[in-house]
Formats: C-alpha cells, structure tokens, sequence
C-alpha cells in the first residue's frame, strides 16, 4: 500500500457556516476518494466473470464508470453486447458472486494507493466522535477487501453498497438510514466523494457532500456542482482546518 504525493496547489472552498468536520456521520465513497487500484484488478473481473455465467463476451470499453456502481456498469456492459435483460437478469446474481470470487482470489496482488491525507482525515473525524461509514457502488465483498488491502477497514462501522442497488442515490439512502439507525434519528449525515454523481446522489437525498478532486474530476469540475465543501484532497482540507483561527 502507497501513498499518493502531494504535487499540486492546495484549493478549498467551504461554504459559509458549514463545519465540514462537525457532522455526526460520514458516507465515504471508495475508489478515487480513499484510495485507487491501479492494477485494476476489480474493473477487470467484469469481463472474465460474464464469459463464465452466461458464455457472452462483453467489453468495458465505451461504459461510464466513474462515479458508477457495479451492478450499472455490468447491466450497460451487457446492453451493448447485445444481451438481452430478460437473458441476463436470472444471471445477474451469478455473475456478481463470480465477480467478488476473482477479486478476492487476486486479493493479495492487489496494489492499493491512498489518496491524501486519508488516514489523518479518518483519525480527526473520528477523534471527533463521528461514525464513518462507506457509500461505494462497489460490490460489498469487494469493497471491504480493498479497505482490508488498504489497513482502513478499522475505521468503518457500516456501508452501503451496490449489490442490490443499481442507482447509486439508492445505495446512499442505504448507507444513510443505517448511519441514522446507529447514531440517531436526527443526525447530521454527510457524503465525502470525488464524482459529479457523489454530490448528485447525495442532493437526491437531501444531504451535505464534501467534494475532493482526488479522482478523475478537477477542482474546478466539482465546484461547479456547488457541494458544501470542494477540497484539492483531504490533507489539504485538513491542513486548513488545523491552521485556521
């Protein structure tokens, strides 16, 4: 496990009156906001995975993936191969479970990178008393290995994933009632990603979103969208936090 350097000019934005680190629980996304998976070995268990349930060959190539869950990529992978749904939603189950078998089968050559100021940022939120969750549209058993691969599992309580939720809206709502479930009816709830669809899905369900351009989106990209707080990284979210007044 790595870590990413930090090589470009600290930027962000909060919006006034909102304490990004005062909330009593968080929805982290996964994949471009804790962390990345350069050897690509969960996006690559799509196409093996499908060749053995179904014995139809699909392609990556062409799918929206960023900011995407699972269960959306396979379905749009499999539209454009020309499968039909009512052929391939019996086999929808066997493909997912097939998918998180070559994962974790390859678990140990996975080579996991942390994003910035990741673990610091656990470490305050969680100093603080907030219950850290993950709301990722990874499958769930492939989520967590790569939390396990990354040493971050610890910090998670609970999570939302796609398994069962093709929308990623959804799997958030998900994700929020358990957090609400644990640390009570009125608690503030807020979603940390790295996608346009991260602050999407987290408006669809009424809740804060801190944005970080720790993934395939800019800075400039993310605020567009007007989340509470737009952060070059979570260290440089943190380092502004620890110098302020």
């Amino acid at each position: 496990m790595q870590t990413t350097p930090q090589s470009h000019e600290a930027r962000v934005h909060i919006e006034p009156g909102f304490a990004w680190d005062g909330q009593n629980a968080y929805l982290f996304d996964i994949d471009g906001t804790l962390l990345r998976e350069p050897d690509r070995i969960h996006m690559d268990s799509f196409v093996p995975s499908v060749r053995q349930v179904t014995g139809f060959e699909v392609s990556l190539d062409g799918v929206p993936v960023h900011g995407s869950t699972d269960t959306a990529i396979l379905r749009e992978a499999c539209r454009q191969a020309g499968i039909p749904a009512e052929v391939l939603e019996p086999q929808v189950t066997a493909i997912l479970e097939a998918m998180c078998h070559t994962v974790a089968e390859q678990r140990e050559q996975m080579r996991i990178i942390l994003m910035p100021g990741v673990k610091d940022a656990l470490a305050h939120l969680a100093q603080k008393g907030a219950l850290l969750g993950v709301a990722t549209g990874n499958l769930e058993a492939i989520g967590w290995i790569k939390l396990e691969e990354a040493g971050l599992r610890e910090w998670f309580r609970f999570g939302g994933f796609s398994d069962h939720f093709s929308i990623r809206a959804e799997l958030v709502a998900n994700a929020a009632r358990k957090a609400r479930e644990m640390a009570g009816a009125g608690a503030r709830v807020s979603v940390v990603g790295d996608t346009p669809r991260d602050i999407e899905a987290a408006r669809a369900n009424s809740l804060p979103v801190i944005a970080v351009a720790t993934g395939n989106y800019s800075f400039e990209a993310l605020l567009e969208h007007r989340p509470e707080v737009c952060a070059s990284s979570l260290a440089d979210l943190l380092a502004q936090t620890q110098v302020a007044p």
